[in-house]
């Protein structure tokens, strides 16, 4: 039987977007990739050193890795509704290289 503890942590998840899954899992992920390089002695052992490590890596780690799921996101939502751009541009396709024939 679960708890209503365990409920409402589940029903948190559920509620999460699924880019926001993503950096959670990425941060989780570079925080403990950073206990590894703090454990093999790659940070000095001093409590302002270490809380930095663990800010970077898991920070770093999550802010990308949720940026790159939210842009996913955004191009297979677009994809999927037939987005086509919009009008200011429209027309602009096959202009690139054309800079230098102005006026001929």
């Amino acid at each position: 039987m679960t708890t209503a503890k365990e409920r409402s942590s589940g029903r948190l998840w559920g509620r999460l977007s699924g880019p926001l899954k993503v950096g959670i899992i990425f941060a989780g992920l570079g925080l403990v990739l950073a206990i590894v390089g703090i454990l093999r002695g790659m940070v000095p052992p001093n409590p302002l050193s270490i809380f930095l490590a663990l800010l970077i890596s898991g920070g770093s780690w999550g802010v990308v890795s949720w940026a790159v799921a939210t842009a996913a996101a955004d191009v297979d939502r677009d994809v999927a509704g037939g987005y086509e751009g919009t009008e200011e541009t429209e027309g602009a396709e096959g202009a690139e290289g054309n800079e230098g024939n102005q006026g001929r």
